[in-house]
Parts: structure tokens; sequence; C-alpha cells
């Protein structure tokens, strides 16, 4: 397959064309839309990956809605030779807002589609739940928060409304809603199920309900100070999220960084994989009631904090990453880490012999929570869930950024798609974190830490990094030195809908277990 195939695929439905390093973007006739992402995704196999809408009504007349596709196959002419991603843009006149569903043909457009309806007030067509998504019943029509017209100050009087849940009938059927408000220290989310004595028959859940307004932020600061936001986005994931926003500023700027400040990303980035992966396996253990586990998983975690402390600062590695580098350096402190891996390695390895040994804790985990590779696929589900369900995506590997490209690690794959396997593939990826590390300290270059950028030229790209839940996105756009538009996607707005189809035919005191093995963020996801 090459980029000629696919001109000659959409034909005289193009309008325009851009490539822009390794993202390929196609302007098309909005008609064309549904036909060119369902050859997209079901004929060329490139997964829909996010769909976002600008508004650009004072520079072109129209709103525009993007759809980001992923190729891993290597798409060719005489610019291009590596993964690429396929950005289909329509534009959307403001006399008619409204565009057709995709979300028919292809599942994971469902949210996407539903959060530009409330943000934009583009309607999608055919949409088989157009129920709102973001703004709840209570938010007043007419106010769309996203458009360039909305006052970030207003203050919106709320009105009469009702969300309708999705109902299941039957004899001996009955709900248990769960939340908004939770007992532990969690944000809130709602979880309504329908059961049949103790299986789960149904799952809806409703989030959304701190939401921030973080893109509309976005668009009222520097860019510089941006970066602080995009470490908020989601706590646990800050550097994930951070690296990924600074790369697409650098692209826009045609600029690389350092080499030494690639590898300091990296081992950034690995730390912050390691704190969260030994905090989930810590809270799977808990919920099975593996008491030893759980608190020698929360030890080995605390270890990494306050080893992060040492080096940056920080337990939560914030305020290192910045535009064109990193802030500090931490090549000194190279054999503190290793000596502090070393042992955390050695620890790891003892307990989860100790844990899979358990056969409490097996019969517990086995056959758990299953997500089939179907589903997962068809939701785009990201990150650890997604290769425990059989898919081999990293970005890592398949879209290297920072020192990447340059170290030797694997990619753990399972296809049970249950528990077990999913606390398995974090428990592989503990392990390939700590080589990596060690692999970007032994290799450590000389030189500078970071390149001052004086200006960020009009233009716009995408930043993407595997944060530790699964593949970050940022799409932004620059104009005047100012950011015109940030679209942040966090893994979890993939991966929530699939702990919908996870408890299926298994029982409610399961459902605890299920939730901490995909780690889904709240804050992440109500943006």
């Amino acid at each position: 397959m090459d980029i000629e195939q696919i001109r000659k695929d959409f034909g005289s439905d193009i309008l325009d064309e851009k490539i822009l390093g390794n993202e390929i973007y196609f302007t098309i006739k909005e008609e064309a839309a549904v036909r060119a992402c369902d050859h997209l995704y079901h004929h060329l196999g490139a997964p829909l990956v996010s769909i976002f809408a600008t508004d650009e009504r004072k520079k072109d007349g129209c709103f525009r809605i993007h759809y980001v596709f992923s190729s891993l196959s290597s798409l060719k002419d005489d610019r291009t030779a590596t993964n690429v991603f396929i950005i289909i843009q329509i534009n959307i006149d403001e006399k008619a807002p409204h565009f057709r569903s995709i979300t028919p043909k292809i599942p994971s457009a469902n949210w996407y589609e539903r959060e530009i309806q409330d943000m934009f007030c583009l309607i999608p067509v055919g949409h088989p739940d157009p129920r709102r998504l973001i703004n709840f019943e209570d938010w007043p029509t007419g106010l769309y928060p996203l458009r360039k017209d909305f006052d970030i100050t207003t203050k919106a009087e709320r009105v009469q409304g009702e969300y309708r849940y999705r109902r299941v009938e039957g004899e001996g059927v009955y709900e248990i809603p769960v939340g908004p408000v939770h007992a532990g220290v969690i944000e809130p989310g709602h979880f309504r199920f329908s059961v049949a004595g103790e299986p789960v028959l149904n799952l809806e859940i409703r989030h959304f309900y701190t939401h921030k307004g973080v893109e509309k932020l976005f668009e009222n600061m520097s860019i510089d100070k941006a970066v602080f936001l995009a470490e908020r986005v989601s706590g646990d994931n800050s550097v994930a999220h951070a690296v990924a926003f600074c790369q697409a500023v650098e692209k826009i700027a045609g600029m690389d960084i350092p080499p030494r400040a690639k590898y300091i990303r990296t081992i950034l980035m690995e730390l912050e994989r390691l704190y969260n992966h030994l905090g989930d396996i810590a809270g799977i253990a808990t919920d099975v009631a593996y008491a030893f586990g759980a608190a020698h998983a929360n030890f080995l975690k605390e270890e990494i904090l306050q080893l992060n402390e040492v080096i940056t600062g920080s337990r939560l590695l914030r305020g290192m990453n910045a535009i064109g580098g990193v802030r500090r350096d931490i090549g000194d402190k190279k054999e503190i880490i290793l000596q502090k891996l070393a042992s955390i390695k050695s620890d790891f390895k003892e307990l989860m012999e100790l844990l899979f040994a358990s056969p409490s804790v097996a019969d517990r985990i086995e056959t758990t929570g299953r997500i089939y590779n179907d589903i997962a696929r068809e939701l785009h589900v990201v990150g650890p869930a997604a290769r425990a369900s059989g898919i081999d995506r990293d970005t890592r590997r398949d879209y290297p950024y920072a020192a990447y490209a340059e170290l030797d690690f694997k990619v753990p794959v399972l296809k049970s798609g249950d528990v077990n396997a999913r606390t398995r593939v974090r428990a592989d990826e503990v392990y390939e974190s700590i080589d990596i590390i060690e692999q970007a300290l032994s290799r450590l270059p000389d030189g500078d830490i970071k390149y001052v950028f004086k200006e960020i030229p009009d233009g716009y790209a995408l930043g993407y990094t595997e944060a530790p839940r699964g593949e970050a996105l940022y799409w932004v756009m620059i104009e005047n030195n100012r950011i015109e538009r940030c679209k942040v996607r966090d893994p979890s707005f993939c991966n929530w809908l699939a702990i919908e189809y996870a408890v299926l035919d298994n029982i409610v005191p399961d459902f605890p277990i299920i939730n901490k093995s995909l780690s889904l963020s709240y804050s992440g996801n109500d943006m």
C-alpha cells in the first residue's frame, strides 16, 4: 500500500493534501467521509485513534472535523518511509452544523462524536446513541464551550433535565447503582449494573462529573505555561502527557531536541511506568485479598516514588519537561538509580513468583473480566489492556520518540484478555522498563539538555507517547505564538467503554478487580 493508492481510492473526493513528517492530511468532501473512514478502517486495517473538531470560522469560514487513523503498514513515497498517521479532514458549514456519523461503521467513534456534539454543536447524524456525553442535562442549550465565541469566564445557568439510562427488562432483573460518589478516595463516576441473580447482564457507565475544561484552558495560556497544564491532565501520567505536548510543539517548530534530553525523557517515562504498574499490581492484590502481595507491591511503588524525588525533586516527576528538552540533568544520580533498580528487580521477581503461585489469587483473576480480541479492536483499547487481549501495539516501538529507537526492548503480548493476562503484561513490562532505564543510563550522551525556542511558527502537529495506561495523543495548533487548539486524548478515553464488556457474565463482587486491572483514570477522561 502506498500514498498513490490512497489517492486513487479517494479519487475526486480529495480537495487538498498535505504531508507533514509522518502525518498525512487529506481534506475531502463532507459527503465522502463515511466511505473514506470505512475504507481506511476495514480495508486498509488502520485503527481510528482520535476524532476532534476545530473552530476555524474566523480564518476559513467553517468548522473542521479531523479523523485520525494510525497506519502501521509503512506508507511510502519520496518523502515518507515510516509508520504514519492519516488524518481525514472535512469542512462543516456553520449554517448546516451536522455531519454523518461513522459510529455504525467504527464503534470506537462513539464518544468522540458525542463530545463534538456537546462542545461544538456539530450533530453526528445517524449516531446510534445521541444522548449528551459531557454537557449534562442541566447545561443550557446554546452554549458550546469549544467554540471560539464562548467566553471561558461564562457561568452557565442550570436548567431542568434528566439523563435516561438504558433499561434491561425481564423477570428477576434488577439494577444496582454504584456512585457517582464513592467510599474510597477516588473521583466520581456512575456505574449502573443490570443483574439477574449474580451474573451481570449489562453495565452502563456515566462519567464527566469533574469535567475541567482543559482544552479551553490551553487556548488561554502561553505555550511554556501550557506544559504545566499538560502535566496535570492525569496526575500519575504527568511525564507522558508533558512529553506528548512538548513533542507536538517541537514538531511544529521543526526542531530536534538534544540527544541527552531524549535519553533523560526516556528514563523519566519508564520511571513513571514503573510506579504506575507497581501500584496497579498492588491494587489487584488488594482486591483479591492477597494482603502480603498488596503491601509489598505498594512498598516497591513507594521506593520508586522516593527515587523520583531524589533525582528530580518531585515524586510524580513534575517540572522536568520543557519545550526543547528538559529543565534539569540527572546524570549525577546514575549510580543511585542503578542500585535502587537492581534491588527492586530482585524483590519484584520474588513477589511475582509468590503471587502467581497462589491458588486463591489464580481463582480470582483467571478468566475474570475477559475482553475478547475483537471487542478490544473495535473499541481501540490501548496499552497493557490491549496487549493482554492480543493486540500487538506500543507507541514506543511503532512510532519511536525520545531515545526508544536506539534501545532494545520487548513488547509483552498475551491473548486471554482477562485480569490474569493484564497483570502478567504489567509484570513483564516492569522488567522491560528496568532494562530500558539501565540501557539509557549506560548510553547517556554528553551535551546540552535543552534548546531555547524564541518563537514557534504557525502550524499544527501530533505528539504522542506510550503512557503507562497506553497511547496518549496531543494535536496542537499554534497561531501567532499562541495555542489556537489543543486536543488531548488520554488512553482512558479509549478504555473506559471496554469495562462495559469486561464485566458481562461476571459477578458484581468481581467488578473492583476488573476495574483495577484496567487502571482507568477519571481525571484523564474528564477533560
